[in-house]
Formats: C-alpha cells, sequence, structure tokens
C-alpha cells in the first residue's frame, strides 16, 4: 500500500536508529523493516484512526517477560509521532510498582512472595488511577510520574520522575499482565510450580493476586481504549529471553556497584512468581485483546489478527 511505503520512507531512519540502541554485539535484531513496514505501521494507521484529539486514546500493550514490550511500544511511539504528528506518552506499568520498603510492609501483612515486585498487588494501584483519571480530565494538568529502577529494585528519586506537561492524543500503558483476568477460584488450588508448592501451601499469596485482578486491576484496564497483546509460543520461550535480557542489563550496568542483577536461577524463581498469570493469559487473551501479534521462536512478529476493526 503506498500510504505504508510513504510513512516507511518517514520514519525508517528514527525507527533503525531506535533499534540499533537496543542492540549488542551479540544480539542483533532480525528482519526489522520487516517488523516496521508489514506490521508497526499497519497498527499505527489503526490507532490513529481511533485517536480522539479531545481526550487521550488508551493503548494497552501487553505480553510475557521479554516479548519485546519496550521495544514495540517505542517504535510505534516514534511512528506515531514522527509520521501522524500525534503527542504520545508511553510509560509501563511497572514504573508504578510500589516502593520496596512498601512491598516489606506488605509482605509481612499478607505474604513474605509479595516482597517481589511484579504480580498485581504490588503495583500503587492508587497512583495509576490518579493518573488515567487526570490524563483523561478537560482541565488537563501538568502530570509528575514515577519511573522505576529494576537495577536497584526501587523507585528512582523524585527528580528522575516523567514530566508530562501537555495533554497526549496517544497513551500507550505496557507492562506483562496488562489486561490480565483473575482466574476461578477452583483453578487457585492446583500448585503450577515448585515455588507455590514451596511457599504457597495456604494459597494465601494467589488468592490474594487474583482478587487484586477481579477488583483493583480490572477497574483499571476497563478504561483501555484498546488492548494489544504480543503472543510468544510458550513459557520456556519466555524464561530463554528474559535470561537474555537480565544479560543485557548486566552488560550496560556493570560499571555500577550496588545492582540487584539476577543469576539465572534467581530469573528462573522470579519468573516462577509470573507463571500462572502468564500461562492464563496465552489461554484466554486471544479472545478479547483487540490485536494479537504472534511471535515466532526467533522473537519476530510473524503474523498479526486484529479482531476489533
Amino acid at each position: 500500500m503506498q500510504q505504508f511505503s510513504l510513512c516507511f520512507s518517514k520514519v525508517k531512519k528514527d525507527c533503525l536508529k531506535f533499534i540499533k540502541s537496543q542492540e549488542t554485539r551479540a544480539d542483533k535484531f532480525k528482519n526489522k523493516e520487516r517488523m516496521i513496514k508489514s506490521f508497526l505501521i499497519p497498527l499505527c494507521f489503526w490507532i490513529s484512526k481511533k485517536a480522539n484529539k479531545k481526550r487521550p486514546y488508551f493503548v494497552g500493550l501487553a505480553g510475557g517477560q521479554g516479548t519485546g514490550k519496550t521495544t514495540i511500544s517505542s517504535l510505534i511511539k516514534i511512528i506515531l509521532i514522527k509520521y501522524f504528528k500525534l503527542k504520545v506518552f508511553r510509560i509501563s506499568i511497572d514504573d508504578f510498582y510500589k516502593t520496596r520498603r512498601e512491598r516489606m510492609n506488605l509482605s509481612k501483612r499478607v505474604h513474605p512472595m509479595l516482597l517481589t515486585r511484579g504480580v498485581p498487588g504490588t503495583h500503587d494501584i492508587h497512583l495509576m488511577l490518579n493518573f488515567f483519571r487526570k490524563a483523561k480530565s478537560k482541565k488537563f494538568k501538568r502530570l509528575r510520574l514515577p519511573t522505576f529502577n529494576k537495577a536497584v529494585d526501587d523507585r528512582f528519586k523524585k527528580k528522575h520522575w516523567y514530566d508530562l506537561k501537555d495533554k497526549p492524543d496517544v497513551i500507550i500503558f505496557e507492562g506483562w499482565c496488562v489486561g490480565a483476568k483473575s482466574e476461578k477460584n477452583n483453578t487457585l488450588k492446583k500448585t503450577i510450580n515448585s515455588m507455590e508448592k514451596a511457599k504457597d501451601q495456604k494459597q494465601i499469596w494467589r488468592k490474594y493476586v487474583n482478587q487484586q485482578l477481579k477488583s483493583k486491576y480490572k477497574n483499571l484496564y476497563s478504561q483501555l481504549n484498546c488492548l494489544i497483546y504480543l503472543k510468544a509460543k510458550n513459557f520456556s520461550l519466555l524464561q530463554k529471553w528474559r535470561l537474555k535480557q537480565e544479560r543485557k542489563l548486566w552488560l550496560s550496568s556493570k560499571r555500577k556497584s550496588n545492582l540487584k542483577i539476577m543469576s539465572k536461577g534467581d530469573i528462573i524463581n522470579f519468573m516462577q512468581t509470573y507463571q500462572r498469570i502468564t500461562q492464563n493469559m496465552f489461554r484466554y487473551m486471544p479472545k478479547y485483546a483487540s490485536i494479537i501479534l504472534n511471535l515466532n521462536s526467533n522473537h519476530q512478529i510473524k503474523s498479526a489478527v486484529y479482531k476489533n476493526k
């Protein structure tokens, strides 16, 4: 389509520059031009048609750990700004994690596993709901929003927070559990990995996380205008990609001290806390997401399914 080619010629340089910034010597992106031209540009045309300048259009972008949410959402942002001249703000649900101290208190009050960031219940839901409400307000006022430093497992100081001065046309809200739904209580009984078996024998952690999804997070996600899902083949593939991600974090941060970089064993354990919801998303999210981007085992988009024209 001629429109797509014209768009590609306008955004190519900026997109490829961003991709290059994400590559390491050992880990290069393959078929990047095809990804941009065949999948991301048509997706941006779809979003631009839906965007309403009167109030921000909320795009939810979900996918398991290591699926490339940050890269995909950043490229969508570049295309929407550069070609469609839209004001776009991108933020991750990860930026809204509770502080380490807050999670420490939660772990003492409810269950020790809630010290580990990730699952619903470990985010500051009030901060997120407040952000959604203020962003949609007719009288938009400047917003300061948190950023989270995974290398030290805590929030950045306020001087490093996002400073949103103007009302965006599009807000991309990405995260591994964005749009996830709760499961039935009877399916919670069966443990799905060694961590649940050893550390959550009374199902306190599982039930707490599920209740958060059923209530506060359901309310939050209902406010998204559309939901894009990056679907990987299986959970073991996500583990492999997440290990690769941690290696990148280590390479980019190895000169700094006081960093909480994870070992392979740490990551396997860490991902067990994500496993239940992730597998539930594999099963059910393709039924209700607006757009599914299917990923192959080489980490590339192989097909796109539009459910909500």
